[in-house]
């Protein structure tokens, strides 16, 4: 029986462990997928850690997968063995629920799949995946390039596209990290005033060569001063991790302004009443998306020429590839690869 290398976290806050198993057959309504690639997030420590309720171990992390199908099962229609494909968060839904029926899947929280999470992900040789989550990764991007977009570029596109903002208006970018310097080059890219905001005049380089109009260092500026004298904005993407530092921002947007809320941050915010109630400003979040609008961001990506910048690591050195994502100080996003 052929064997595949996979990274199984056996419980949790257990120890990264590179073991090899059986490659798996899929079943019904499912693919496997031959990984390239693979980029670490945030949200693996959900895995790693234990914080998501229900994940059964030993688990497979990883849900910015980009490979080549390599076995198609049965009732599966439109995919086919040697499609380049990748797959994200939203790794299938259950089809049975009210929400699923409607074509709400975002609705369908209970019994969304998570690759990683839910089932085994793409740590691995090869992974299994439903059809539904599969996106079709263009040719002009290669795996590496491929795999962050799954998460990271996807929320960030999908936020801003489906923002409300128009070309011309002024769109802030709230910190320059792994989603941050993807959401500056969407924003850039979309037409938008671009202002990119974060700590240090030493990024103002990097925020302009990835397309900014404007830059804010938050420690030597007032971020929402500056804003309302750029004429206000039309949105706030926050991709920081700081519930003071999106606090501190919300003053700079304009009427109809919007905070969109896509770092998860340890402590809340802070919203005066009266600033929403005068310029029927909102706050509000963003969840990444599902196998269409990754397909939409993989595509858009290509045409416009948007990459993410990556530190790439073999899948036996995921220990030290993890901990250089967690600790903020990859230059942005990580990748492993197999080798395949």
């Amino acid at each position: 029986m052929s064997r595949m290398r996979v990274v199984q976290v056996p419980s949790p806050n257990g120890p990264f462990e590179l073991v090899e198993r059986e490659i798996p057959e899929p079943d019904a309504g499912r693919v496997r997928i031959k990984v390239e690639a693979c980029g670490i997030c945030h949200s693996d420590s959900f895995t790693k850690e234990g914080l998501w309720p229900g994940i059964e171990y030993p688990r497979v992390p990883g849900h910015e997968v980009a490979g080549i199908i390599d076995a198609v099962g049965a009732g599966v229609a439109g995919w086919t063995q040697g499609q380049r494909v990748g797959v994200g968060w939203h790794g299938g839904h259950c089809g049975y629920c009210e929400a699923c029926r409607r074509g709400d899947f975002f609705a369908c929280q209970i019994a969304l799949q998570v690759p990683g999470v839910n089932y085994d992900g793409g740590y691995a040789d090869y992974m299994i995946a439903p059809a539904e989550a599969l996106a079709l990764i263009p040719e002009e991007l290669s795996a590496v390039e491929a795999g962050p977009l799954m998460c990271a570029g996807i929320t960030t596109f999908n936020s801003l596209r489906h923002s409300g903002a128009q070309p011309g208006d002024v769109v802030a970018i709230l910190g320059i990290g792994g989603l941050g310097h993807l959401g500056v080059q969407f924003a850039a890219k979309m037409g938008f005033k671009t202002v990119a905001i974060a700590r240090g005049g030493d990024k103002e380089s990097l925020a302009r060569q990835l397309g900014a109009h404007h830059y804010i260092d938050s420690q030597a500026q007032d971020v929402g001063a500056e804003l309302l004298r750029l004429g206000g904005a039309k949105v706030i993407l926050a991709t920081v991790t700081n519930g003071k530092a999106m606090s501190a921002a919300l003053g700079g947007l304009g009427i109809n302004g919007k905070l969109i809320v896509l770092g998860a941050a340890d402590e809340p915010l802070e919203v005066p009443a009266l600033l929403l109630i005068t310029g029927r400003r909102s706050v509000t979040g963003w969840y990444s998306g599902t196998s269409i609008d990754s397909q939409d961001t993989l595509s858009f990506s290509v045409l416009t020429g948007v990459r993410s910048m990556t530190e790439v690591f073999p899948l036996e050195r995921v220990t030290e590839a993890y901990e250089r994502m967690m600790s903020g100080k990859a230059r942005f996003r990580v990748v492993l690869t197999t080798g395949q």
